[in-house]
């Protein structure tokens, strides 16, 4: 559905998009995930032939997106990360107005915004004024004027920025019926553990490349074998530094103070053998364990330049 070939984009001498590859195939839910700045809105501004690249391909459902904006309109639906609504328009109001841009009119238009409402939830609202909704369902709304065309590929920009935990849980299942009825969205956040509940695959975007991309399940067993490791000693952070760079299942240090942090590929025999091993070796440790693994801890990993990769 979405193929993205070795884009390149820059604002003066900030390189914003370095190499990105991506594909992304019919029906899945893609999360694109990285702190602010990263790369997404860019990316997802420039799919939606918004902006121009430097360089490079972007193709959706065979349509080049960088060539033919006509036909890319008709396969997409663009929810930006900020948006306005027409306040003085009722809800049925505002999607009927997007519908007449596709020149989408009359009793059609109608029955589509009835039932893109209902879809997001919004039925009850269809004669409330846009400007009384709440943010929740402000972005709903928006959601389903993204639809009134029946697009293929859905590109979310933080849907679900600012909402509470009830509206988040909503969203989530509105992603989840819109996947069954066969489209394929891309989703971005600051919060990778939110999407994965709905995603099929997730991608960690961090300074304009794309850093892991695969399903939660592949990102998840890549995360078990890569724990977090939490050393903290009274003295001698140097020689315990030296030591763990000596170990084969030890990678990427970090040092804060006495803090130690490593990826540690190992099992609960392995840690308790570790710290066995850093006691024996005379080094004063005063805590020692495991983090609890989550796929955000894992964006923090192979995100942090700070990270000192330990020399075997």
């Amino acid at each position: 559905m979405l193929t993205i070939k070795n884009l390149y984009k820059s604002y003066g001498k900030f390189l914003a998009l370095d190499n990105l590859n991506l594909e992304i195939k019919r029906g899945e839910i893609f999360g694109f995930v990285g702190p602010n700045g990263a790369g997404k809105t860019t990316t997802m501004r420039i799919v939606s032939g918004l902006l121009k690249a430097d360089s490079g391909e972007v193709y959706v459902d065979g349509v080049n997106a960088m060539r033919d904006t006509k036909a890319l309109k008709e396969k997409i639906g663009y929810m930006p990360d900020f948006f306005g609504v027409y306040d003085n328009l009722k809800a049925i109001e505002y999607l009927e107005f997007y519908a007449s841009i596709y020149k989408i009119v009359g009793s059609d238009a109608r029955q589509i915004c009835l039932d893109l409402l209902e879809l997001v939830n919004l039925s009850d609202k269809a004669n409330t004024y846009v400007d009384s909704l709440s943010r929740g369902m402000k972005q709903r709304l928006c959601l389903a004027r993204c639809l009134v065309h029946n697009p293929e590929l859905l590109i979310l920009d933080e849907p679900a920025s600012g909402m509470d935990p009830r509206a988040r849980y909503e969203m989530k299942e509105i992603l989840k019926n819109l996947k069954e009825l066969g489209k394929t969205i891309i989703v971005s956040s600051h919060i990778l553990p939110e999407l994965a509940e709905v995603c099929s695959k997730v991608g960690i975007i961090d300074k304009g490349r794309l850093m892991v991309s695969g399903t939660v399940d592949e990102i998840m067993y890549n995360m078990n074998h890569m724990t977090p490791l939490k050393i903290k000693v009274l003295r001698d952070t140097e020689k315990a530094v030296k030591f763990l760079k000596e170990q084969p299942n030890i990678d990427h240090i970090k040092v804060s103070d006495s803090l130690i942090t490593a990826n540690f590929n190992g099992g609960e025999d392995d840690t308790v053998e570790m710290l066995q091993k850093l006691i024996k070796n005379e080094i004063p440790v005063l805590s020692f364990g495991q983090e609890a693994g989550n796929l955000e801890t894992l964006f923090i990993q192979i995100t942090d330049n700070e990270v000192e990769k330990g020399a075997k």
